[in-house]
């Protein structure tokens, strides 16, 4: 297996009001902010379109769930199914099971510090 993680794929993060974040973020930075928050696209080394999701959640979402943090990132991986494999068989703590949609494949494990990591394995042509 070469690559693992290939970019970020997101910075979600716990807020009070997180339409009031997404309005301050909008008015103050510009940033073009949706229902989920934001969405920057990029351009990889051979110029494919490309996508890292900004996304401010209520304080007490459930999704980050087993981390006790106010964070969660979320890495851009190719080939997730036989990631999550490689990873389980070096012990890292596989969260949940793996989960499909039109916009790519997810999975979660658990860092050395106790984060939720999310893994995405991206279709980012289903948001264009």
């Amino acid at each position: 297996m070469k690559k693992r993680v290939t970019g970020i794929g997101g910075l979600f993060f716990k807020t009070k009001d997180p339409n009031a974040t997404k309005e301050w973020y909008k008015k103050h930075l510009g940033f073009p902010t949706d229902d989920w928050g934001c969405t920057f696209w990029w351009k990889d080394k051979e110029g494919k379109d490309c996508s890292t999701q900004w996304s401010p959640f209520p304080e007490d979402t459930k999704y980050y769930t087993p981390s006790k943090k106010e964070f969660m990132f979320n890495y851009r991986v190719e080939n997730l199914v036989e990631l999550l494999k490689v990873l389980k068989e070096e012990g890292v703590t596989i969260v949940g099971e793996m989960e499909e949609y039109d916009y790519g494949k997810f999975g979660w494990i658990m860092d050395n510090d106790g984060n939720k990591i999310e893994l995405w394995e991206p279709k980012d042509a289903a948001f264009q």
